[in-house]
This record gives structure tokens, C-alpha cells and sequence, in this order.
């Protein structure tokens, strides 16, 4: 897939998720989305750490970050049209992977609890969706479609398709059935 047909996808995961861009063009969205940047300065930036161009990539990273707000250590794994929504203040660790389709609002951490060595952070897979303030630390699995509520710090895995809040979170839906 070319640059151009990456562009083209994030900017319509963009138009299908936020509302406040559905009638605005393709160059207003790709002007006006930091999460957009941070994922192109991201892809960069991974190109250059899987080379072990170490510095070189941590550099990008940091233009990245005085950019956009956001934060994406070289290191992580990002899949396709992962959607950073305001974007201000998201963190994402070296070791943390992000599947495809994932929706992260401002405020999000992916980090470590500095605790762990080699894998760090979380794995968070396809379709998940994180909203704004969310913590997500440790080396923990967050399942396929799961739901991690505001201000939410998650330090154990989600099972698939299950919603999580609180402080530390716990699972209260799963299959949007209410867990007692």
C-alpha cells in the first residue's frame, strides 16, 4: 500500500468516527488531524527504529510529539486506521502493539508499570476503543472490540467484546450484557 492509499484510509476512518468532519474535505482533514500526523510521523519514525537508526528515529519521534501532542515511542506497533480522536496528551510505549481499527481519545496512556523488563506494554487488539483520560499499563491483552471506559486504569487483560471502568478497572458488560 502506498503513502497515498494510507492517507486515504485514515482520513476515512477519520470521516466515518468523527462527526465534526463530515462534511469537510479530504485536504481539511488531513491539515487539521494531529492523529493523522502522529500516525505518519509514526510510520517514519518505525521505519528508521527497525533499521536501528535509533536516534534518527527517536528525533522524529520527538518532532512528532512538539507537533501533535502525541506521543509514539518508534519502537510500538501500530495497525491500520487507528484513529487518535484530539489526540493531546496520548502516550504509547515501545513495546505496546495497536491492531487495526482502534479508536484512542485524548489523554490515553499505553505504558508500563515499571515493573516489567523486555515486553512492557500492552497488546491491545482489533476494533478496541479507548476513551479519554484511560490508563493501560503493563504487559496485558485488551481482546478484540473491548470497550475501556473514561479515566479507567487498567492493569489486567480485557476479554474480548467486554466493557471496563473504574479505578482499577472492571469488566461491568460483556456481549453488552451487564455483569453483576
Amino acid at each position: 500500500m502506498s503513502i497515498f492509499e494510507e492517507i486515504k484510509e485514515l482520513v476515512a476512518t477519520v470521516k466515518s468516527k468523527d462527526p465534526s468532519v463530515a462534511n469537510c474535505c479530504f485536504v481539511a482533514i488531513v491539515i487539521n488531524t494531529p492523529g493523522i500526523h502522529a500516525v505518519l510521523f509514526h510510520k517514519i519514525s518505525h521505519f528508521l527504529y527497525l533499521k536501528n537508526w535509533r536516534f534518527m528515529a527517536r528525533f522524529v519521534s520527538q518532532i512528532s510529539r512538539f507537533l501533535t501532542g502525541i506521543e509514539i515511542h518508534p519502537g510500538a506497533k501500530i495497525g491500520r486506521r487507528l484513529f487518535i480522536d484530539h489526540g493531546m496528551g496520548v502516550v504509547i510505549g515501545e513495546t505496546a502493539e495497536v491492531g487495526d481499527d482502534v479508536l484512542i481519545y485524548h489523554q490515553v496512556t499505553l505504558g508500563g508499570t515499571g515493573k516489567e523488563c523486555c515486553k512492557r506494554h500492552p497488546t491491545v487488539k482489533n476494533g478496541v476503543t479507548i476513551a479519554a483520560g484511560a490508563k493501560v499499563l503493563g504487559n496485558i491483552i485488551i481482546g478484540e472490540n473491548a470497550k475501556i471506559g473514561a479515566n479507567s486504569v487498567v492493569l489486567k487483560n480485557v476479554p474480548s467484546d467486554a466493557t471496563v471502568v473504574g479505578i482499577p478497572a472492571r469488566v461491568v458488560r460483556i456481549n453488552g450484557q451487564r455483569v453483576m
